[in-house]
């Protein structure tokens, strides 16, 4: 009716990106282990709210600038990748469970800075806005009555659909690593390898190939 096609195959192929291991389940796996199921899915959520808005803005014509202005791609992918960088750092310096969770904040506060933190993260992923620009239209018909439509309806189901993949790799994570996280010196480490994966990421996203 708005001019989608394949919509199975468009199920199909996404589950199974969702499900290859990339920056993001390392991401998510990380929170999860380090700070247990609720700091998985506030990443989870925080990831997936990226998406929509790198659907919109692809939707809306404004992914093209960086598949075409090298400059803007450049901008977008070392404002992620610093702020990838403060983040890996904070936790690899940090002394103690403050560190990570401030002691003066409230306990309701962690899961929101976690979902603010995944949600820059993901927007300043140049690399997220191109694979919508270019995996999203395959399956929109090149007469479609409104494209925009049915770039927003292909982008919110990809998206939703991510939910039942990531959310999963949150709970394993989190139930993997319960035991551990009871040794003080267990939870000091997690954090530093949680510390150590954002830096990891942030010299990817630095030095990935603009293709």
């Amino acid at each position: 009716m708005i001019g989608i096609h394949d919509l199975p195959l468009f199920v199909a192929a996404g589950l199974i990106l969702n499900i290859t291991p990339g920056p993001d389940m390392a991401y998510i796996a990380a929170r999860s282990a380090s700070g247990g199921f609720r700091d998985g899915a506030a990443a989870v959520l925080g990831i997936t709210t990226g998406c929509c808005v790198h659907t919109l803005a692809a939707a809306a014509g404004l992914s093209a600038l960086l598949a075409t202005s090298a400059t803007a791609f450049e901008i977008v992918k070392w404002c992620g990748a610093l702020y990838l960088l403060y983040a890996g750092i904070r936790l690899l310096v940090a002394r103690g469970v403050s560190a990570v969770a401030p002691a003066d904040a409230a306990p309701a506060s962690r899961p929101a800075k976690i979902f603010r933190e995944a949600l820059l993260i993901n927007v300043f992923n140049p690399k997220v806005a191109l694979f919508f620009l270019a995996f999203v239209p395959q399956f929109i018909d090149r007469d479609a009555p409104a494209k925009a439509l049915a770039f927003v309806a292909l982008g919110a189901l990809f998206n939703f659909n991510s939910l039942f993949v990531n959310l999963p790799v949150a709970w394993l994570a989190s139930r993997t690593a319960r035991r551990a996280r009871a040794a003080a010196h267990a939870t000091r480490w997690l954090r530093r390898a949680t510390g150590g994966l954002f830096v990891i990421l942030a010299a990817r996203l630095a030095v990935a190939a603009r293709d």
